[in-house]
């Protein structure tokens, strides 16, 4: 159980979902173990947040637990999405653990934002990676473009019958998508990245960008891949890449963003470091639930 997540899921405000798929990491597998882990590394935190004058234990957070993952990425967005949306018809805002990035399309299709706000090393508008669409190197794409619409039609030709249809049928396209701290993409990615429905921010310009007037009162939902820490910070992530934000830096974006969203995950920790990561994870979290409850 995420510390302090004591309250009964009739009376919840946050329910923590954990979402461990493991298929598609590129390099350097484990976030399977990553919910499990960022929920140990939380132990360590104080109940009480001095900033908010808040008790996290108080915030009413309930733990759901793992929805166990298995090796069909279609089927189990379709899966998770329908356990989320249960979340949010109970009046709760979702706080999915995961897992690799790809579960984030689970989240937007729960909650269906306005503006998708990622914090990421990398831009992930790829079409496919490695001949996959339902990838951790695609998830921005399929949330962006949108997977689906009123006549069926998707990106991605799977039968017209079966799981996987459901599952790119069901994820709408955004107005817009805001990433802070992408430093790396292929060109097709910066290409599509100059589109009017994105506005990528570097990692140097983060602390200087104007996010909350951006939003203008939008609604929002916002995902934090662990990656866009600096690996100095986050070294236990599937893909790390050098040069990226300080953990203050993405601290500072999820207040900024939390009383305007309706939904947040935290991915791609693995379990390969000492508990940098999934620390990390955990106690941004954290500040998401406690910047949304003294909203």
């Amino acid at each position: 159980m995420f510390p302090g997540a004591t309250a009964s899921r009739a009376d919840a405000a946050y329910v923590v979902v954990g979402a461990p798929l493991d298929i598609s990491t590129t390099f350097r597998p484990g976030t399977r173990f990553g919910p499990e882990r960022i929920r140990r590394f939380a132990r360590p935190f104080d109940d009480y947040d001095r900033r908010t004058d808040l008790r996290f234990s108080d915030c009413s957070v309930h733990d759901y637990g793992d929805v166990r993952a298995w090796d069909d990425a279609a089927e189990y967005l379709a899966w998770l999405s329908g356990e989320l949306r249960d979340v949010v018809r109970d009046d709760a805002v979702p706080l999915l653990l995961g897992g690799e990035h790809t579960v984030t399309a689970a989240g937007v299709e729960a909650v269906s934002p306005e503006v998708f706000v990622c914090l990421d090393a990398h831009l992930d508008l790829r079409e496919a990676y490695d001949g996959n669409e339902y990838s951790h190197a695609t998830v921005t794409r399929r949330i962006l473009d949108g997977t689906g619409g009123e006549d069926g039609d998707h990106a991605g030709g799977a039968d017209d019958d079966g799981a996987a249809n459901e599952a790119v049928a069901a994820v709408a396209a955004v107005d817009e998508e805001v990433v802070l701290g992408a430093r790396t993409g292929s060109p097709a990615e910066w290409d599509r990245a100059e589109a009017d429905d994105v506005t990528v921010v570097a990692p140097e310009d983060v602390a200087d960008f104007d996010l909350a007037a951006h939003l203008d009162g939008r609604s929002a939902y916002l995902s934090v891949d662990v990656d866009a820490a600096d690996p100095g910070f986050a070294p236990g992530t599937g893909t790390p890449e050098p040069f990226g934000l300080e953990p203050r830096e993405m601290r500072d974006v999820v207040r900024t963003v939390a009383p305007r969203a309706a939904g947040f995950d935290v991915v791609e920790v693995n379990d390969r470091d000492d508990g940098q990561a999934a620390s990390l994870a955990a106690k941004l979290c954290r500040e998401f639930v406690f910047a949304h409850a003294d909203s």
